[in-house]
């Protein structure tokens, strides 16, 4: 998360420099501070008024404006920055930085600074796939400089290809990423998400309202903090988090199947999916008629009991979170549920509580440790909730 990271924009001289200001915007909602340094060109394509108003900073342009304290100016900013992130990155300040050229201020403060740097190149294809571009891309990589890739699309010079400069969106989740603190680094993860679909014919299923989202949050909070990652995802509407192993399944026996084949390499797993606790007994081939008597009555049957089933082979050193959506009764269901199934951790929540239940971005839930500890949390979002899930997971270890 950005809130306090303190973030210095540099611009160059390129037409993605409109997508800055939107960019500004988005850091700034998730709490960051922002100082924004121009190149005199990059003012020929959005002007400093513009990145002022948005970052709510004087914009650094001029490398000999007279100093309005007595901090060295590009030292200065240097210091004060968690992370420099160029963008859009031209070729021309990728080359100079690569060859240690320090010819306007934003080239000055990234030659003094020992900060995160990322580039976020935006060119011409043929430009961007240069020899001597690549070469300098190269050298920067080695350096350390964190470098995004580009998009292939239409361009402004109206070629197609390589070179558009990612979208603001895709820049703010890479940022998070780099700022975030690699405390999990060397875990492994095996995080499941959103529901399962029971077939009763080619086109109905029983199924529930899990979004996802939970599940999708904490496979990317625990990735950016450096965990390894295997996502097991019911069908969901939502783009998937980058992981390392990413699953795709349909019912609650295909989440057991693909459970099992990593739980022995699985340092912590976190149950956030809502699998189907039954399934019709039968399935039929062919579409059932509406006038046909077999709809009135499905009889069904017992699932397997994924939670259950690990719980009882979860080894000392491996760690198991539940997840328990109740309607009342939550914390004394939960505390059953927790033994019952040999968790570690329970998150559970009311479902009929406002901002807690299925498909939304928010949830209110209690957490309750093996030793009988209870955290009750106010509402949160949902990508908020997860680091705090995983810190309890932490203190496990």
């Amino acid at each position: 998360m950005l809130k306090g990271k303190n973030i210095l924009l540099g611009i160059t001289g390129g037409i993605a420099a409109y997508k800055i200001p939107s960019l500004s915007s988005a850091l700034r909602k998730q709490g960051a501070n922002i100082k924004v340094v121009m190149t005199p060109a990059a003012t020929k394509f959005i002007t400093p008024l513009t990145m002022q108003t948005m970052s709510s900073n004087v914009v650094h342009i001029d490398m000999f404006d007279q100093l309005s304290n007595m901090n060295v100016e590009h030292v200065s900013l240097a210091k004060w920055a968690d992370i420099i992130v160029v963008a859009p990155a031209t070729a021309n300040t990728i080359g100079k930085y690569a060859n240690g050229i320090a010819d306007n201020l934003l080239t000055t403060i990234l030659m003094a600074s020992r900060s995160k740097v990322m580039f976020v190149p935006a060119m011409n294809t043929q430009m961007l796939e240069s020899e001597a571009n690549q070469k300098n891309l190269e050298i920067l990589r080695k350096r350390g400089v964190i470098v995004l890739g580009t998009q292939y699309d239409l361009l402004a010079c109206e070629d197609v290809g390589s070179g558009k400069m990612l979208e603001p969106s895709e820049i703010l989740e890479a940022i998070d990423e780099a700022l975030t603190e690699k405390d999990l680094q060397g875990k492994k993860f095996t995080i499941t998400a959103g529901p399962t679909l029971e077939a009763i014919d080619p086109v109905r299923f029983v199924s529930n309202h899990s979004s996802g989202k939970m599940g999708y949050a904490l496979a990317k909070r625990a990735k950016y903090r450096g965990a390894e990652v295997t996502l097991i995802s019911g069908p969901t509407s939502i783009k998937p988090p980058k992981v390392d192993n990413f699953i795709r399944i349909t019912s609650t026996q295909d989440m057991f199947d693909a459970i099992e084949k990593s739980f022995s390499n699985t340092d912590v797993l976190i149950k956030a999916a809502a699998p189907a606790d039954f399934k019709p007994k039968s399935y039929s081939d062919e579409k059932i008629k509406k006038d046909k008597k077999s709809l009135n009555i499905i009889e069904m049957t017992e699932n397997v009991d994924i939670a259950k089933h690990f719980g009882k082979l979860k080894s000392d050193d491996q760690i198991i979170v539940g997840f328990a959506a109740e309607s009342s009764n939550e914390i004394e269901n939960a505390k059953g549920k927790l033994k019952r199934k040999n968790f570690d951790l329970i998150v559970v929540n009311n479902i009929k509580q406002a901002g807690a239940g299925f498909k939304q971005d928010t949830n209110i839930v209690s957490i309750l440790d093996r030793n009988g500890k209870i955290d009750s949390l106010e509402k949160l979002e949902k990508i908020e909730l997860a680091d705090i899930i995983l810190n309890r997971v932490r203190e496990l270890f």
